[in-house]
């Protein structure tokens, strides 16, 4: 037996996808990458873009023709297409789906499955999955080749940002206990897994759900104590729950990584007050301040939103100063799009342009590829520290603690993977680096411009 997951939207939904593989594992199906040839197909949806949305119709519906040569087969849609509430409003929609998943819940499909089974197997596999527990069971040609792992420690949201449609398809916020996310981080380190990014619609409100109960800080240092894993991530965080606490643990446990990821969305103190972030850019300022101050080394990613509704020229122009002024090392910018039942679609209207969005989104990426160049050129001729995930054409490829991607080349032929590796940076881009090992000949990359002149 086979299945078939197509993952669309955030790395919450790729560490779904990734449960929903594990369940299925223990019922003994295996994974291929051809949804034709597969018994069972999932279809896990991000609605975050109407543009997503549409392409996960778009390849529901070509399903249909497989689902009628095969009634058999089984077609499960699952993410925030379906909600917290499921999918009930869906199956007129689409009849020829099965299953109905909310986000982060492979319990309907499994239920699914095993009521097709004979009394008895059915009961053999539920004793089976409940003496699994929270093991997490990579598909085969993952296991011992995937480095990097995604963990959701909180499902949820309780903030309504005015743009976001999140809170009301994923619900409130609820924290997975310590010991459950301690369980799957062994099993994955067990599998091969290296490295793990804890993940939250807002990770660092991670236990402000349960009374005293512990708190992103207190799980940091549950994780780093376990053997086997080398590195931890966290992300996304809201500027509002940065403590002290956080940053001392980030700068003071050796797994965690010396990399935060804090959303600003925009420049402005009017837009952030329509957005309901809750935050002024005062505050912003002075918690990159602080970060910096903790851990001088530190990298930090935020997310823009252009052309958010009513957003003037002006307004636009101070979030452009401000990435300016601050110099992230990575900014994920997109433009505002409505989405259906969030509260800046009811009671807003999208009155900036889509040409005029497109040249505020360009006008934030050019500007960021040339900040970007020039706090990775600081890097050339330093050591760097490089978790090797992959080989890629002849060269092997890694991130630093700091999430800087690295390329580098070995006379040796050593097995690189899952290994660390000290990493001398010879050329530095905006989006990677290239780098020998210490001893080895310094080797220029003739298939692509040189950004940054190379060091002798």
């Amino acid at each position: 037996m086979k299945y078939h997951i197509w993952t669309a939207g955030c790395q919450m939904n790729v560490a779904d996808s990734q449960r929903v593989g594990s369940e299925l594992e223990k019922l003994g199906y295996h994974y291929t990458d051809s949804y034709r040839d597969a018994d069972v197909v999932v279809l896990n949806t991000c609605v975050v873009r109407q543009s997503a949305e549409d392409k996960a119709v778009g390849f529901l519906w070509s399903l249909k023709p497989l689902k009628e040569a095969r009634p058999d087969r089984v077609l499960a849609l699952m993410g925030c297409m379906v909600g917290a509430k499921g999918g009930s409003q869906l199956t007129k929609a689409f009849p020829h789906v099965d299953v109905f998943m909310p986000p982060s819940e492979p319990g309907p499909l499994v239920d699914f499955l095993l009521a097709r089974e004979s009394e008895q197997a059915a009961l053999a596999f539920r004793h089976h999955l409940q003496d699994e527990g929270t093991r997490l069971v990579l598909p085969e040609h993952q296991q011992n080749k995937l480095i990097t792992a995604h963990v959701p420690i909180i499902y949820g949201c309780n903030h309504v940002c005015t743009f976001c449609i999140i809170p009301s398809r994923r619900g409130r916020e609820r924290s997975r206990p310590v010991g459950e996310i301690a369980a799957e981080t062994r099993s994955l380190v067990a599998q091969g897994v290296r490295e793990v990014t804890l993940l939250g619609q807002i990770v660092d409100r991670y236990g402000y759900d349960v009374p005293d109960g512990p708190r992103l800080p207190d799980l940091l240092r549950v994780l780093n104590d376990l053997d086997g894993l080398q590195r931890i991530r966290f992300l996304t965080s809201h500027p509002n729950y940065m403590s002290d606490e956080l940053l001392n643990a980030v700068a003071e446990l050796p797994k965690v990584c010396e990399h935060i990821e804090v959303p600003n969305q925009a420049g402005d103190d009017d837009i952030l007050r329509q957005m309901k972030r809750e935050y002024t850019m005062d505050a912003y300022y002075r918690l990159i301040e602080r970060i910096r101050a903790r851990m001088p080394d530190v990298s930090i990613a935020t997310d823009i939103i252009v052309g958010f509704p009513g957003e003037t020229e002006a307004q636009f122009q101070r979030t452009l100063d401000t990435l300016a002024e601050l110099e992230l090392d990575v900014v994920h910018s997109a433009m505002y799009s409505p989405r259906p039942g969030t509260v800046s679609a009811k009671i807003m209207l999208d009155d900036v342009p889509a040409e005029e969005k497109k040249r505020r989104l360009d006008a934030v990426n050019e500007q960021q590829e040339q900040i970007v160049a020039g706090i990775n050129a600081r890097l050339l001729g330093r050591t760097v520290e490089v978790l090797v995930e992959e080989k890629n054409k002849n060269r092997w490829k890694g991130r630093t603690r700091t999430n800087k991607l690295v390329f580098f080349e070995d006379e040796s032929g050593k097995d690189w993977q899952g290994q660390l590796a000290n990493v001398e940076v010879t050329w530095t881009g905006p989006w990677s680096l290239r780098g020998t090992l210490p001893g080895q000949k310094k080797l220029v990359a003739t298939d692509e411009p040189l950004l940054i002149p190379l060091v002798a």
